[in-house]
């Protein structure tokens, strides 16, 4: 994934922000929100797509568009800056591959060991016991 090319393809929207903040929160437009298209990507390559079609399934919209927002700061951009960093993060987080799990046996002298716990426990409990007297 080229992050030159992959950041020349994001469409920023602005809106304004929700909460507090007095009277500049109703005159500015603060919030930004980024649009990353995954199926119409150059930047990205057709497995590492697949990749993220996966991962991401949920949380593209009927586009293949993902969208981020941002409006922790009353600056539009520190947002920006923020969002971008987060579509970044996130995207880089799910091309990682999970390396294959390797199947292991438990070995012979493992299993030999409890076993014979789980008789040293057994026979404790049974030498608690009361006897029995009807023999």
């Amino acid at each position: 994934m080229k992050q030159e090319k992959l950041l020349e393809e994001l469409q920023f929207k602005t809106s304004r922000s929700s909460g507090p903040g007095g009277q500049h929160v109703n005159k500015t437009e603060s919030r930004v929100t980024v649009i990353f298209n995954l199926m119409a990507s150059q930047a990205v390559t057709q497995a590492e797509k697949e990749l993220l079609l996966a991962k991401l399934s949920s949380q593209l919209n009927q586009n293949g568009e993902l969208q981020l927002s941002c409006e922790e700061s009353r600056s539009q951009y520190k947002n920006k800056e923020t969002v971008t960093q987060r579509l970044l993060k996130l995207l880089m987080k799910n091309l990682i591959v999970p390396k294959k799990r390797k199947k292991t046996k438990i070995s012979k002298l493992a299993k030999q060991k409890r076993l014979e716990k789980k008789k040293r426990q057994a026979q404790k409990k049974i030498d608690r016991k009361k006897p029995r007297l009807d023999d």
